[in-house]
């Protein structure tokens, strides 16, 4: 039977890592507890701007406004990149239709047309953008630098609390990150209907940094069947953990299973997520943890139905087009005949 624990997520403030030597250390002991205990945490002092964090929130509110026929101008469908909008239900995770309307955001980087290059290549490319709300390219795009940066520091910080060098993972995401944005709506759902906002799944990058509304709806399993509520906290971050940095400590931190049940019919929830991961060329080394921490790493998690895989862009590669049949039936028909 499963059991749902009200118990909070660890709240960690990481201004701290500006504070003194005492402060910093408190930090990093956090940091390493809340990532292999639990996964996710709650990250305040981060020094992303209210009004920025509160402008993103409104023009996602916006654009989902628009009429639909104006969002599926810019339709993931459309797109090699996986870039663009999708209705809700037409995400899948663990094959079932997620429902929940978004909008997908990567990184504008130039199209790879090297007919010989690896197929997840094709991932690389330019975003779409919807004609009508130009300012939403231009408050996104804001909001991704910040994000990037929050990101890479904390990142970093990890590094410092596995007793590795404070640049240790800075090969691996290189001058090419792999940055992606989703903005989410969760419609109303009524009680003779699917419940699965979201299906209960891992992130596969490194971080990823959560802006919440006022209505919840995300849980987490910290055990098996024993899910936490994450309730919205004002001026935090959700953060947990990917299978990145879980395949690079041998599982010594740890990427933690979780979902987002619908809200009611009279209600809907937004969120904003910000996803950090490798360059798609780079393949994920174990790192050497000091002895202590390396006999306690529990090795990486993977599900049979849906392996990990090291080789960054293949792995990548591989979930998009598990969760996006549509674009994979249009542009990536080769990978799936395999």
């Amino acid at each position: 039977m499963t059991e749902f624990i009200k118990t909070p997520l660890p709240i960690i403030d990481f201004s701290q890592l500006k504070g003194n030597e005492d402060q910093r250390n408190e930090l990093l002991a956090q940091l390493r507890t809340a990532a292999r205990e639990v996964g996710f945490f709650y990250l305040t002092g981060h020094g992303v701007a209210s009004q920025l964090c509160a402008e993103v929130q409104q023009i996602s509110r916006r654009f989902f406004a628009l009429p639909e026929a104006d969002k599926l101008t810019v339709r993931m469908a459309n797109s090699p990149h996986f870039r663009g909008y999708n209705r809700a239900g037409v995400e899948i995770t663990r094959s079932q239709p997620d429902f929940r309307e978004q909008f997908d955001i990567g990184a504008d980087r130039p199209v790879n047309n090297d007919p010989s290059a690896p197929l997840w290549r094709k991932m690389q490319g330019p975003n779409q953008w919807p004609a009508m709300l130009p300012e939403l390219k231009t408050i996104v795009t804001r909001w991704q630098v910040e994000m990037t940066r929050v990101a890479l520091e904390l990142l970093r910080a990890f590094a410092v609390a596995l007793s590795l060098p404070r640049d240790a993972f800075d090969e691996l995401y290189g001058d090419a990150p792999n940055e992606h944005i989703k903005l989410i709506r969760y419609p109303g759902r009524t009680q003779h209907e699917s419940r699965q906002g979201v299906g209960a799944h891992k992130d596969s990058g490194f971080l990823t940094l959560l802006l919440q509304d006022e209505q919840g709806g995300l849980q987490v399993e910290v055990t098996p069947n024993n899910w936490v509520d994450v309730q919205p906290l004002a001026e935090t971050f959700v953060v947990n953990i990917g299978e990145l940095l879980e395949l690079a400590t041998n599982g010594y931190l740890r990427a933690t299973v979780h979902r987002v049940i619908s809200p009611r019919a009279t209600q809907q929830r937004l969120s904003v997520a910000f996803f950090l991961g490798a360059q798609l060329d780079r393949v994920v080394p174990i790192y050497q943890l000091p002895s202590e921490l390396a006999a306690a790493a529990r090795g990486p998690v993977s599900d049979p139905l849906n392996p990990l895989l090291r080789e960054v862009g293949w792995n990548y590669l591989k979930g998009r087009i598990r969760s996006h049949p549509e674009v994979a039936n249009r542009f990536y028909s080769q990978y799936r005949n395999k």
